[in-house]
């Protein structure tokens, strides 16, 4: 069973300026919790109970916020107020540690994920992109449908959503015969960045999420530089396809690019109306601004 998540947090956050001047992207709250926090919960919830996360010397306040802070611990236990103290306590469930290493240069996703090479050691591992959130609305959630096909066909798995034909042009396309029924998987044959629109190979577009074979470290060592001058994820996995099958998992939750400005903005609106405490209220806030289409 997988068991060990990267989580690339070592990027500048350019698109996120200038909030990321000096607050990590990643610790921008999504109504009332970092983002950072709901990549962590999806990865606990399929199972995975070490979060490796490639990290930068500005990012501290991440690895702090899933540290345990005595002094503020403390505090809230004096003055009674359990509730919000219990809320910081369990923001990981015990059996889950964090773990840190840090990438020297900014040479790619690729490279950041050999950066954990050490800590996966030889074990299959996922990989979960930060700026995503994938919101799930089943018990089972999407991650944990990768990982459960990996356990059962042995190929590497990389998460795919549709995307408007018209707009392709914009993302990672993956190339499959036919394009499998949310929740399932098939198997890919490659992938083409940002084809032109009438090019693509289908509406396919790579999410941020992958489950792959512990032998994808040693491609990314032999993997050259690539597109930006990088070491490229991507390459290395068409690299593992020669001699791999690898497949391709239609997502059936929905995704939030919080790497964007709007794309942040909706995730708080949908995280929003669904909380469980503001979710209400949050509603009713919207209908009283009277917003015209």
């Amino acid at each position: 069973m997988i068991k060990k998540a990267i989580l690339p947090v070592a990027g500048l956050g350019t698109r996120f300026l200038p909030a990321s001047k000096s607050i990590p992207k990643e610790m921008v709250t999504v109504v009332d919790r970092p983002a950072i926090e709901y990549v962590v919960r999806e990865a606990v919830a399929a199972g995975i109970e070490q979060i490796i996360l490639v990290t930068h010397s500005s990012k501290a306040s991440i690895e702090n916020y899933f540290d345990r802070n005595f002094e503020l611990e403390t505090t809230l236990e004096q003055k009674q107020k359990l509730d919000l103290l219990k809320e910081i306590t369990e923001i990981l469930p015990t059996h889950v540690s964090v773990v840190s290493v840090r990438q020297p240069q900014p040479l790619g996703l690729g490279h950041a994920v050999l950066c954990a090479k050490s800590v996966v050691g030889n074990d299959a591992f996922a990989v979960l992109l930060p700026d995503v959130l994938v919101k799930d609305d089943v018990a089972q959630n999407d991650l944990a449908r990768m990982i459960q096909r990996f356990e059962q066909s042995k190929a590497a798995q990389i998460m795919v959503e549709a995307v408007p034909d018209h707009l392709v042009d914009q993302y990672g396309i993956v190339d499959v015969a036919a394009a499998p029924a949310e929740g399932e998987s098939t198997v890919m044959q490659g992938i083409v960045e940002k084809p032109a629109v009438g090019t693509a190979p289908s509406n396919l577009s790579v999410v941020g999420r992958y489950v792959l074979p512990a032998e994808i470290m040693t491609l990314l060592e032999n993997t050259p530089k690539g597109a930006g001058n990088e070491i490229q994820l991507t390459d290395a996995i068409a690299m593992l396809q020669q001699n791999s099958v690898v497949e391709a998992y239609r997502m059936q939750g929905q995704t939030f690019d919080c790497g964007s400005k709007l794309g942040y903005l909706k995730a708080v609106l949908h995280y929003g109306v669904d909380h469980p405490k503001l979710g209400e209220d949050f509603k009713a806030l919207i209908q009283e601004l009277k917003i015209e289409s």
